[in-house]
């Protein structure tokens, strides 16, 4: 298994709520729509909050939270997702990354493979 952790900072015009809903009412359907072409097997949207237990966490490490939220997918393998590189997937992903940038700061929202290594569950 493979995991892609994308943690994403929204546009500077848009407010934390609207760049929310629109994340989770437009964009993720989207992802949805694309998931078997993509070979994407899960895709988990984390959303940062406002509420009391979180703004008492943030204080105590200096700030306030640097990413609006955090997209996590999960892919079966490399070889899985070299096998579904095809006109198809990139069609996808490219209307992928259009619809992204309505609302992502992309230029400053790292994002990369890596592998999970459960610790408690």
């Amino acid at each position: 298994m493979i995991k892609l952790t994308f943690c994403l900072r929204r546009l500077p015009h848009l407010s934390r709520e609207e760049f929310q809903v629109y994340w989770r009412e437009k964009h993720a359907p989207l992802v949805a729509k694309h998931a078997e072409v993509l070979g994407i097997l899960r895709y988990v949207q984390n959303h940062t909050s406002h509420d009391n237990l979180n703004a008492s966490m943030q204080a105590s490490r200096g700030g306030p939270p640097v990413y609006d939220g955090v997209a996590e997918l999960w892919f079966k393998s490399e070889k899985a997702m070299a096998a579904k590189s095809n006109a198809a997937a990139a069609k996808a992903g490219a209307e992928l990354l259009e619809d992204e940038k309505k609302f992502i700061d992309l230029a400053n929202s790292p994002l990369w493979f890596g592998d999970e290594f459960e610790v408690v569950s």
